[in-house]
């Protein structure tokens, strides 16, 4: 071996050589030792302070965020404005109005307060999953998937995906998220209030039927359905929510309104409405949210008369959301006409009417809202609700208590539900009851959805005959009806085809001309629903 090169081979091995075998023999004053290590300074036990955007205990909560900083003056609720990036993400109520950073208005136009879909309206750059960022907590999307995938994953409790819920300032499926921070409210075609844009929404549900009537053998092609909602957030009041809701085939008209406030920050409110239901919703729930195209009319036709107008008190019994109570009175001569303020007198009955009950909501298993849609997309997490009410209603002719009791299972593909409503009629003194149920099942994910419904109406003979029969009392007759459709989703869920047929078994009551039986109604629709 060449000098040079073992020259070479000792100079490498001498950089590997620990630095105690080069230490001199103990005692030599030459000797070298290893420095000692400076000691780490100890992290404090509390925030040091309370306004310089660090974590200084090590405990992930920075500033105001942190319990130790609830008394430091920089801390303390009206310091100043709360309209500036740095005080929308100080966790400080700086204008002292109840509240905090980005639940102010006054933060609307930070970018601190803007979510990734804002934020690029505005040709910021926002980065998919990165730290900080508004999606940080949202699942990616694997291939084939779009957002509707994602709801219900993540953490998401799926219980938060429709406009009222999504705007009352509350968590109502006890995630961690509300409103528009929920994936249901950010994700869910269903949801305009929180899509970018101003407060108000303009909503748009449009209807093309083709029917065919087998026992009149006619045919017709008709825009059945034009629906027109205006609703959002009510100027000035944070957490509101107001809806008004017209009908402009046929003939033009307001059919339903709600105004909705907040009590308090813990999901309680105030409503104010058209008085268009009672215990069930399904009177006055928005056209694309009906799996059979149209209510089962028989169901409520003794049940829910309408009102000229109702408040309503409602919220959650528990912290989880999973316990809500809803109480609620109105009132108002006549019937309604089909347009908010408009009442006919059948009978020239102007006896005057009322209605006061309250409802209870539970949900045994997961969360399920009064005001969710049936149809199913894609499949869902486990969700089991029930609800139990009672009022007493005040009619022109009548007087009775009732009860309404409701049941909804989502599960995977599964969409049931179950309705009955039950009277005791005190004047005449007799029984009826109703009832629906009603099974949609996802045959194909995002394609095709199937729905069908059995239901009853069913009524005793008077105990003690009226005088004379009103249009109240006339229509207490028999009556079965069964339907089945069938969606094809064309474009997620807000374009779709619906064939539709329905079976309907009234019992005719004897007159001069025919004795008593059965008439039956059968017909077939093909619809095109579309809505935005």
């Amino acid at each position: 071996m060449k000098p040079t090169f073992c020259a070479l081979w000792i100079s490498l091995l001498w950089l590997f050589v620990p630095t105690r075998v080069l230490a001199a023999p103990e005692g030599d004053p030459t000797a070298i030792a290893d420095p000692a290590p400076a000691p780490a300074p100890g992290a404090p036990s509390r925030e040091a302070a309370c306004a310089d955007g660090k974590d200084e205990d090590g405990d992930t909560v920075v500033d105001c965020g942190d319990a130790d900083c609830q008394s430091d003056p920089a801390c303390a609720a009206g310091n100043g404005s709360e309209d500036t990036e740095g005080a929308c993400h100080d966790w400080a109520d700086n204008d002292d109005d109840g509240y905090l950073d980005c639940d102010d208005f006054d933060c609307g136009d930070t970018q601190a307060c803007m979510g990734s879909w804002d934020l690029e309206q505005k040709g910021v750059k926002v980065g998919g999953g990165a730290a900080g960022s508004s999606n940080g907590n949202r699942p990616e999307l694997a291939a084939g998937q779009t957002e509707d995938d994602l709801i219900g994953k993540g953490g998401d409790n799926d219980g938060e995906r429709d406009n009222v819920v999504c705007a009352d300032g509350f968590d109502n499926d006890n995630d961690g998220r509300t409103d528009c921070d929920d994936l249901g409210c950010r994700l869910s075609s269903e949801v305009t209030v929180c899509q970018p844009g101003t407060n108000f929404r303009l909503s748009v549900v449009a209807r093309v039927a083709q029917s065919f009537d087998v026992q009149e053998k006619k045919s017709n092609t008709e825009f059945d359905v034009l629906q027109l909602r205006v609703l959002g957030e009510m100027p000035f009041i944070q957490n509101s929510f107001f809806l008004i809701s017209t009908r402009l085939e046929k003939t033009p008209r307001v059919v339903f309104a709600m105004f909705q406030v907040p009590l308090g920050k813990k999901g309680h409110y105030f409503n104010v409405n058209s008085g268009g239901g009672t215990l069930s919703l399904e009177l006055i729930r928005s056209v694309h949210k009906r799996m059979l195209a149209d209510p089962a009319f028989y169901v409520y036709n003794a049940f829910e008369q309408g009102n000229g107008a109702a408040i309503e008190f409602g919220g959650p019994i528990d912290r989880r959301g999973k316990f809500l109570y809803r109480a609620f009175a109105g009132g108002g001569s006549g019937r309604f006409a089909g347009n908010i303020g408009g009442r006919f007198f059948p009978d020239q009955n102007n006896n005057y009417t009322f209605s006061a009950g309250a409802q209870f909501w539970m949900n045994l298993v997961g969360y399920y809202n009064r005001w969710d849609t049936p149809f199913v997309y894609t499949p869902s997490p486990l969700a089991v609700a029930l609800a139990i009410g009672g009022k007493y209603d005040q009619r022109s002719q009548e007087r009775y208590p009732a009860s309404n009791v409701q049941l909804v299972v989502r599960w995977g593909r599964l969409q049931f539900s179950a309705e009955n409503y039950a009277k005791r009629e005190l004047v005449f003194k007799n029984w009826q009851t109703s009832y629906n149920v009603q099974l949609g099942v996802l045959a194909v994910t995002k394609r095709l959805f199937f729905a069908g419904d059995f239901g009853q109406y069913i009524a005793t003979d008077f105990e003690e005959q009226p005088a004379m029969l009103g249009s109240d009392l006339e229509r207490q007759i028999r009556e079965l009806q069964y339907r089945a459709a069938a969606h094809v989703y064309l474009w997620r869920d807000v374009l779709y085809l619906t064939a539709i047929w329905r079976d309907r078994r009234v019992e005719r009551p004897a007159t001069e001309d025919r004795g008593k039986g059965i008439d039956v109604i059968q017909d077939a629709r093909l619809l095109l629903t579309y809505r935005w």
